[in-house]
């Protein structure tokens, strides 16, 4: 009776197990039908740390991305450089699953070429960082675009706009609200059928405003910029999503900072 007993508790074990692999497959499937995104803000106290940091995203860590297979990486400048929180370096990496994301470490660690390239950066002394900080924001693509999309402009890097955004909300109930906007809402759509050309939305999974939203249009240059967003305000759709009841208060406070792609850059 009791080998009977352990017969059938193997049994449910082995059932169990069946199931959780079929439903963490099935997850992993589900989620590599959208991207991740990471944003690393490298802040920076003076131009002997921004020469450095550029010097090693230039000739070391973007190589290496493609090397692993990441052909897209965008990084970033200050239209206007910040005078008072100091230099900024935005370096935008997408990625087809968290799993992804994950193996990078490794990859860089055993890769002899980002390792030689990027020694002075790697093996800076503690005297002597080549950066203050840097953070670390991780999101989630929102379903109505799913992958990013790259566009390419025939200005020169220093005169385009690229204008990221992030809408932070009061809850995360409201949070939800506002990304349900952007899809099942429609405004995502705006933003496309008005040629906005957005890089990527993201819900934010990891990050020091939450809970926030993100997202990032790309221009040709600022006179685009102020047409898209002035036509943006008139556009009828808006006119009428704005005011809807549910999704009033759904943003407590937007951040948008106004970049520009280094001559390096990949977006």
């Amino acid at each position: 009776m009791k080998k009977h007993y352990l017969d059938i508790f193997s049994m449910g074990n082995l059932i169990g197990l069946i199931i959780l692999v079929f439903t963490l497959n099935s997850c992993a499937e589900t989620n590599s039908e959208r991207d991740y995104y990471q944003i690393k803000v490298y802040h920076l106290k003076d131009k002997v740390q921004v020469d450095q940091v550029e010097s090693y995203l230039r000739d070391a860590y973007l190589p290496a991305l493609h090397r692993a297979g990441i052909s897209k990486v965008g990084v970033f400048k200050l239209v206007e450089p910040d005078t008072i929180t100091g230099h900024k370096i935005f370096v935008w990496t997408p990625f087809k699953s968290l799993l992804e994301l994950n193996e990078i470490p490794r990859i860089l660690k055993n890769d002899e070429q980002f390792q030689s390239g990027g020694s002075d950066y790697i093996n800076a002394p503690h005297d002597a960082p080549p950066y203050d900080r840097i953070e670390s924001i991780l999101l989630y693509a929102f379903s109505e675009m799913p992958n990013y999309a790259a566009f390419k402009y025939d200005t020169p890097h220093d005169m385009r706009v690229y204008e990221l955004r992030s809408y932070q909300a009061a809850t995360e109930k409201l949070l939800d609200l506002k990304v349900e906007m952007f899809n099942e809402g429609g405004e995502v759509k705006i933003f496309q059928e008005l040629g906005f050309n957005p890089l990527f939305f993201g819900k934010v999974i990891s990050g020091n405003t939450m809970p926030n939203l993100m997202y990032m249009s790309t221009f040709a240059d600022k006179d685009s910029q102020a047409d898209h967003w002035e036509a943006f305000g008139m556009h009828p759709d808006w006119q009428v999503l704005k005011k809807m009841d549910k999704y009033q208060n759904t943003v407590s406070k937007i951040e948008k900072f106004l970049l520009y792609p280094t001559n390096y850059s990949d977006i």
